[in-house]
């Protein structure tokens, strides 16, 4: 498989058409309006992947000294410098080098590492127990590549920083709070999040695998394993093989969110299962991990290509990479499902090849409605992966949007039922509409999570009932963003129901809400 283009530097201008040695070593404050030489007609997986990995690095997306852009070409997003938005484009530099091997990637995350190192000043007490085990994963990301041994240390660092805090609390203290109030009793509705425990695992998991010291390996062993053992008793629901991304503890019960199977969380538990297995020699971890990566199949829409349900706070890359590890160890199922997501997710990018849209089998955002690091990174993340298991397979790129019928309607009642005919529905709206005023990390912007709505497709209730969570905000409100979109194999008569039941309301979602301002319906 070809290698990354590469570019000349100077001190402050990229001049050719990838940012690969830019990010080794030049930087420039000149911001990327497409990929240079991106093709009109996409050709094959090999040529995508390439030109998604040559977007991740342009300094449209990354700022190489401060971290990443939420949006790409877009300043008012703002930049972080960790948390899982951030760490996915870290992850997909590894993944490039897990796959090619390039030596140049390896020197470009090794310097976006040594940058990183002067700004990572995260408070996990007050920014979440999450953020330093998605931050701890990603700097081991950077160590396999490197083998440098202050990124090993910062990972650790990030690791202890949340452990050595009272997250561990509560009815069920085998899973962490995502934050600590004030006396150290559970805040938030006494919420935990999946994000921590199961970054956890991974992270502790990584760290016995390349740790010498043998009391040291079994620390972080036993550390991975009980945390593991923890997440099934509370995350994990057997009625889907799924892991729910919530769970609320109250000081006398923990209660699944039900059915939030995030892709991020299910990914990472999947790479867990494959590490312990690997460790331990214990089977189990592994039928675990691919009972669940069989049951993604299920979070698909009608032509079974995965839908990640617009929470603008999921990110797909985790489980691409899960998969593909999978794949490269000779699993058939994975190798099929990344193959054919990435076949439908080539007319979701953008006309500059600089993002792709959440849903793979949705019409391609336009740059002007500025998609996010949280919309784009499964995208970058699937081609990159596709190169690798089918390099000179051409994908079918033909566009059923372009036939679609465009039509301005309003949607804000609930229940709601919309009827049509077609052979599939995209719905757009104002993401993080009507929230109020805050900052997030460094920079302002319309930060809110309450209001949702639960989706119901030809009366039948979706697998993952996230619905459409139109107010997670963590960028400034973003208009004509694709809130939903579906397909199916022929046209027909079909309708969405738009729903909040009793007891779908909880501390982390909040209540109802849904503005849906245009639609596109494909024939």
């Amino acid at each position: 498989m070809p290698g990354p283009n590469r570019v000349l530097c100077s001190a402050a201008t990229v001049i050719a058409a990838s940012a690969a040695l830019w990010l080794s070593g030049c930087s420039s404050s000149s911001t990327s309006t497409g990929v240079p030489g991106l093709s009109a007609v996409p050709g094959s997986f090999a040529q995508l992947a390439d030109e998604a990995y040559a977007a991740v690095v342009s300094p449209a997306w990354s700022t190489f000294s401060n971290g990443w852009h939420y949006c790409p070409n877009y300043p008012t997003c703002g930049t972080m410098v960790g948390d899982w938005g951030a760490d996915s484009m870290t992850n997909i530099m590894y993944e490039r080098w897990l796959i090619t091997k390039d030596p140049v990637i390896a020197n470009a995350l090794l310097n976006f590492e040594t940058q990183r190192r002067n700004l990572d000043a995260f408070s996990f007490r007050a920014h979440g127990s999450d953020v330093g085990m998605w931050d701890a994963v990603a700097k081991m990301r950077v160590y396999a590549a490197t083998h440098d041994l202050p990124a090993l240390q910062n990972a650790e660092t990030s690791y202890d920083g949340v452990t050595s805090l009272p997250f561990a609390r509560g009815h069920c203290p085998g899973i962490m709070l995502q934050l600590i109030d004030s006396n150290n009793s559970p805040s938030g509705g006494g919420l935990k999040t999946l994000e921590t425990d199961s970054n956890r695992v991974l992270a502790a998991a990584l760290f016995a695998e390349n740790e010498t010291d043998g009391s040291l390996r079994q620390k972080y062993l036993a550390d991975a394993t009980a945390t593991y053992a923890a997440i099934r008793a509370s995350y994990f629901d057997p009625a889907f093989a799924l892991y729910t991304v919530y769970v609320l503890d109250n000081g006398t019960s923990c209660t699944q969110i039900p059915q939030r199977f995030f892709a991020s969380v299910n990914g990472v538990m999947i790479e867990a299962g494959m590490e312990l297995a690997s460790l331990t020699g214990d089977s189990r971890y592994m039928d675990d991990a691919l009972a669940t990566a069989h049951a993604i199949g299920r979070l698909a829409d009608d032509r079974g290509i995965f839908t990640d349900l617009q929470a603008e706070n999921d990110i797909v890359e985790p489980l691409v990479v899960a998969m593909l590890k999978l794949a490269l160890a000779g699993n058939g199922e994975a190798r099929t499902w990344i193959v054919q997501n990435a076949g439908a997710a080539v007319t979701a990018r953008t006309t500059d090849g600089l993002a792709y849209g959440r849903f793979f089998d949705g019409p391609a955002p336009s740059p002007a409605t500025h998609p996010t690091i949280f919309q784009s990174n499964g995208g970058f993340a699937l081609m990159i992966a596709a190169a690798a298991l089918a390099p000179m397979q051409v994908p079918a790129t033909a566009n059923v949007w372009v036939s679609a019928s465009p039509q301005m309607t309003t949607i804000s009642a609930i229940p709601t039922t919309l009827p049509f005919t077609g052979s599939g529905i995209a719905l757009f709206g104002t993401m993080g509409e009507d929230c109020a005023s805050g900052t997030h990390g460094s920079f302002p912007g319309d930060i809110c999570e309450n209001g949702h709505v639960r989706v119901l497709i030809d009366g039948k209730q979706m697998v993952d009932l996230t619905g459409i969570w139109q107010r997670k905000a963590i960028t400034p409100a973003l208009p004509d963003t694709l809130l939903f979109a579906w397909r199916w194999p022929a046209s027909g008569p079909h309708k969405l129901d738009f729903q909040f039941q009793p007891g779908d309301s909880n501390p982390k979602e909040g209540d109802a809400f849904i503005h849906v301002q245009r639609e596109l319906i494909v024939p």
